[in-house]
């Protein structure tokens, strides 16, 4: 990949320092408050080793850049950005860069149908048929073990919301044999901004479709949160975009996240690259499966639950603290204890990844982190993105941590994983809860987080 053909300039460098350095104060910093590493818990020199991880991959091309968040008892301890926004502009990384974060949307939209449950306007057990008559009569196309010819049976049970919750309705992406079914009606992105009509016409055709195994038997990944997205639409008579503008975004105090970016924004939209052959990236194309998509000039007209919002690491950072304190952050109470708790328990047996981890209401969990390959915690839950995206949430060490990037596909690279290690093995004590409420005697004890200049950004080539 060419890199630009300008030099940034003394003065240009001499801006991007300044910046991550009053970024890395907290000084005019959004999402949760800033907070001491040593005070919460934290090893100085262990996270400092997850700058230098990042760093690693930006200098040898295999990310452009990446922007990574930890925060615990609701502090933010370590908050970086590195590398680029986008390497043929030379427009370094910022902390308020904005990612298309593709499947971290269902851990939204799943939120969103929680609400309307506490709401007293839906069971998980209620068939999705009651609330959209398109799916009355599903049916299951078997493969026979032998090979010989599919057959479509009807389906033994209506399928219910928290199949679509579960990823065990039926729905998979439409790849491999099933490809021209979806693509049959027009399901063949697994995101929908670029399309010019609303989410219900793409859910309606996908009723259509059979589903690849029974209602519940399986643990297939797919569109069941799209279904899902249009459910909450049904339900509460609102496009889905207003629904989570209303009732998450707006109380929750998260002002960069949509499912569109407004024109002003657009200069915070991080580019996508994709690895290349040899592994180092390559810039990703306007259009297609895994383009840059139409989130700035698009038609804004399909809201993807599963795969379609725009956020930052602030933002979604204060979504995932409020599922940390058990459905609520600053006073403002979104789900009760017991709905979180729920969520995020095993809700399919060793149907997931073959049983190292369970699966609840849209989140993995960990039972047992020997079995998931992974040092961590029981009880951890977290998802990703198919940007290479992924966050986590660790209730027994009252951990938040997150890694935003924009590389599809990702090839071989590692980087999330050796994240997910950096972070749990920069703990070295107990949790230290901050004054309830976070005020001013607490603000007064948290240093701010240190500055750290030696990932500075050299020039891309």
């Amino acid at each position: 990949m060419t890199g630009p053909r300008t030099r940034v300039s003394g003065l240009r460098l001499g801006s991007v320092l300044l910046s991550a350095a009053l970024a890395a104060c907290g000084l005019g910093a959004d999402g949760l408050p800033p907070g001491s590493p040593v005070r919460h818990g934290f090893s100085d020199e262990r996270l400092a080793r997850i700058d230098a991880a990042v760093a690693r991959e930006v200098s040898a091309r295999r990310v452009a850049g990446a922007v990574t968040l930890v925060a615990r008892d609701g502090r933010v301890v370590h908050f970086a950005a590195s590398g680029w926004r986008d390497v043929e502009s030379a427009d370094a990384m910022r902390r308020d860069t904005i990612f298309r974060i593709a499947s971290m949307s269902k851990a939204v939209t799943t939120v969103a149908a929680l609400l309307l449950m506490e709401d007293g306007k839906l069971l998980l057990t209620d068939s999705v048929s009651r609330f959209l008559p398109a799916f009355r009569a599903p049916a299951v196309e078997i493969s026979p073990a032998d090979g010989g010819l599919h057959k479509t049976v009807q389906a033994r049970r209506q399928v219910t919301i928290r199949d679509l919750m579960t990823h065990t309705a039926g729905y998979s992406y439409g790849g491999g044999a099933r490809a021209d079914a979806y693509r049959e009606v027009g399901a063949d992105l697994w995101y929908f901004a670029d399309r010019d009509e609303p989410i219900g016409a793409v859910v309606d055709r996908l009723a259509r479709v059979p589903l690849e195994a029974q209602p519940g038997e399986k643990w297939i990944y797919g569109y069941s949160t799209d279904i899902l997205g249009r459910v909450v639409e049904a339900v509460s008579g609102m496009p889905l975009d207003v629904f989570l503008r209303t009732r998450i975004f707006e109380p929750l105090r998260m002002p960069d996240t949509s499912f569109f970016l407004p024109q002003e924004k657009r200069s915070r939209l991080a580019a996508v690259y994709s690895a290349g052959k040899d592994g180092r990236i390559e810039r990703a194309p306007q259009h297609g499966r895994d383009g840059q998509g139409e989130y700035v000039d698009g038609p804004r007209a399909c809201f993807s639950g599963g795969a379609g919002l725009l956020s930052t690491a602030a933002d979604y950072a204060r979504f995932l603290q409020m599922l940390a304190n058990g459905g609520t952050l600053d006073g403002v109470r979104l789900l009760s204890p017991k709905t979180v708790a729920f969520a995020t328990r095993n809700q399919v047996g060793s149907l997931y990844d073959e049983g190292r981890v369970g699966f609840g209401l849209g989140f993995s969990v960990v039972e047992d982190p020997g079995r998931s390959g992974q040092p961590g915690s029981i009880g951890e839950y977290g998802w990703g993105s198919a940007y290479y995206s992924r966050y986590w949430v660790d209730p027994s060490e009252h951990l938040v941590f997150l890694i935003l990037m924009q590389l599809i596909p990702a090839g071989e690279l590692d980087l999330t994983e050796r994240f997910h290690t950096l972070v749990q093995s920069a703990l070295v004590a107990p949790s230290k809860r901050p004054d309830p409420g976070g005020g001013p005697r607490a603000a007064r004890k948290a240093r701010p987080l240190k500055v750290s200049l030696s990932h500075a950004l050299p020039r891309p080539n």
